[in-house]
């Protein structure tokens, strides 16, 4: 949860969420939309605690996240980003950065889990191969299903998702949705995402304009209720259609 947060980027005058309060329920999945600036990341970004607020609070199960040890509340906390991160290691080696005592039984279900098991299998070396520098030997898809992996093998009950498909193609995205599913399964998620046909189903949208809650709901309650979201929706609507034509 944020109460009351404030927060600005060092050298900026403006505030980049000025008093923002809301609630990500425990065991659900809530979603952050609105247009590009509108807060989204920042918000994602204070709740892993990359930075602290300037005013008010965010907790995790009522606990201020200042409380925390640091590496405790990473523990706590998956995330799945737009861009991810490999070294110039195996592939093995990249999925253990999640749990390095991990065991190989743990390993392999979380390869299989997330849809990575046929990718593997065409590798001659396996789990054993180099990715390369930043894992450029590797798709798109293919670095965000080893981002899915480490989720899963890190079995977090809290879970980030911050445009996680955004840089991907129909067939990739697919396949790497597929596995997003079965991962937010039972945690608690919070979801930001410019494309809002992958967050339709949430629990609760939560709509930000200029740092600030907008409006929050349900997708149906939201789309009927004629505002912001509403007009996003319509709006990315239409840029579908023209790009069918």
């Amino acid at each position: 949860a944020m109460e009351n947060v404030s927060f600005r980027y060092c050298g900026r005058a403006a505030s980049a969420l000025p008093n923002v309060t809301l609630e990500v329920p425990a065991g659900q999945t809530a979603a952050l939309v609105g247009p590009s600036g509108a807060g989204k990341s920042t918000t994602a970004h204070l709740f892993m605690r990359f930075w602290d607020p300037e005013a008010g609070s965010v907790s995790l199960d009522g606990q201020d996240l200042r409380d925390f040890e640091l590496d405790d509340l990473r523990q706590r906390i998956a995330l799945v980003a737009q861009d991810t991160y490999l070294f110039n290691d195996p592939l093995k080696g990249n999925i253990l950065i999640a749990k390095p005592d991990a065991t190989a039984e743990e390993v392999d279900a979380a390869v299989q889990r997330a849809a990575l098991s046929d990718f593997v299998a065409t590798l001659p070396d396996g789990l054993d191969a180099p990715v390369g520098e930043r894992g450029m030997q590797l798709s798109g898809g293919q670095r965000q299903r080893v981002a899915i992996a480490r989720a899963f093998l890190k079995d977090a009950p809290v879970l980030v998702l911050d445009e996680a498909t955004s840089h991907l193609d129909a067939v990739s995205e697919a396949a790497v949705r597929s596995a997003l599913e079965d991962l937010m399964a039972d945690r608690t998620t919070l979801v930001i995402a410019h494309r809002l046909s992958t967050i339709r189903n949430a629990d609760v949208i939560v709509v930000l304009k200029d740092g600030q809650v907008a409006e929050t709901g349900t997708h149906e309650a939201l789309v009927a209720k004629g505002g912001l979201y509403a007009k996003l929706v319509s709006r990315q609507m239409s840029g579908a259609e023209k790009v069918a034509e």
